[in-house]
């Protein structure tokens, strides 16, 4: 693992299309253009979505119609999944739909595959239907992606059109060994879950790399490490404005999610200890406060983990902070310098 500089690695968003108190999905979606739209001017490399289904508070259940809301809302930027959770779909219509945005957008579509149901086990079972017991072998679904989007398939009876014949890049998500395992053998690109799942990460990493394979699709490996971000103008506020994503975190522990909340002054009143504690685990790979804090907190986990690129979600209630944050985590990395928002 060589050592990297903040200027080395390359920065990108996950986007959940979260929706707010007071707000509906397509209030987020608007959001969601202005948030890319953004990012694509302060130099971000990827934005991504990531499919979640029977969760009031995540709009981004049709994965790839909103890729094509974005990407056609901007005009460099890739936009992808993060990720599309293949046992809900055919291969072949992943291929189908992938190939439509990548005709539409050349070179700028990425597809991110993760293996989970992205939700809970009843609405899995109204996803897939008769398919809920059917086997899904996460390796071979992932081989038959690749083969409908090979020029090679030309000549079989089952072909992906469109799709067949264009480059769009697969990785491999994970929050686990297991991805880490599956992304070293097939060569692939891997994308961790640190924001959420960040119990296995050091050791799914460390994983990855020894195991890598190289392949017609990558040399050496690359990983990309998910983190919350919530950067503001002083620590205080920053933790300020964190709150709210603590309460949605709390939701996910509790089991009673709901619509992200504004802050709050104080968790004091919100969370016992217990709820605290898992939270907060949660959370570990959390980046939260001024431009210095966070920088610093950046510097030091480049050093640990050796990352080639940092995904950044941001939870923020406010529209303008949530625009103002990735503004500020461009500035470190871009420039290690601190700008107001024009």
């Amino acid at each position: 693992m060589s050592a990297k500089s903040l200027s080395d690695i390359k920065y990108s968003v996950l986007d959940l299309a979260t929706v707010v108190q007071g707000g509906d999905a397509a209030d987020s979606f608007k959001k969601s253009v202005e948030v890319a739209q953004l990012a694509e001017k302060l130099g971000y490399t990827r934005y991504w979505f990531a499919e979640h289904h029977n969760m009031p508070g995540v709009a981004s259940s049709a994965t790839s119609i909103l890729i094509g809301h974005i990407a056609g809302h901007t005009s460099k930027i890739r936009v992808g999944s993060g990720g599309i959770m293949l046992p809900n779909h055919a291969p072949l219509v992943v291929a189908e739909q992938f190939g439509t945005l990548a005709s539409l957008y050349p070179g700028r579509i990425d597809l991110g595959l993760g293996r989970a149901p992205g939700t809970d086990q009843l609405t899995a079972l109204a996803i897939r239907g008769e398919n809920f017991n059917a086997v899904h072998n996460f390796p071979k679904d992932i081989a038959r992606l690749q083969m409908f989007f090979s020029a090679d398939n030309a000549d079989s009876k089952v072909r992906a059109v469109p799709g067949e014949g264009l480059d769009i890049p697969i990785w491999v998500l994970g929050s686990s060994t297991d991805s880490a395992k599956v992304a070293a053998a097939m060569g692939l690109p891997y994308a961790f879950a640190s924001h959420f799942a960040p119990a296995h990460f050091l050791e799914a990493i460390r994983i990855y790399r020894d195991n890598f394979r190289p392949s017609e699709y990558l040399k050496e490996p690359y990983v990309i490490s998910c983190i919350n971000v919530v950067a503001a103008d002083t620590d205080a506020e920053a933790e300020r404005l964190a709150t709210s994503v603590k309460q949605m975190f709390k939701g996910v522990v509790t089991g009673k999610r709901q619509l992200l909340p504004p802050p709050v002054r104080s968790m004091d009143d919100v969370w016992n200890i217990y709820e605290e504690e898992a939270v907060m685990q949660m959370l570990a790979y959390s980046f939260i406060g001024s431009a210095e804090t966070v920088k610093n907190k950046l510097t030091s986990f480049l050093e640990l983990t050796g990352i080639d690129e940092v995904m950044a979600t941001s939870h923020i209630f406010d529209h303008q902070s949530r625009l103002y944050s990735y503004k500020v985590f461009a500035d470190i990395i871009r420039t290690s310098a601190y700008a107001p928002l024009s």
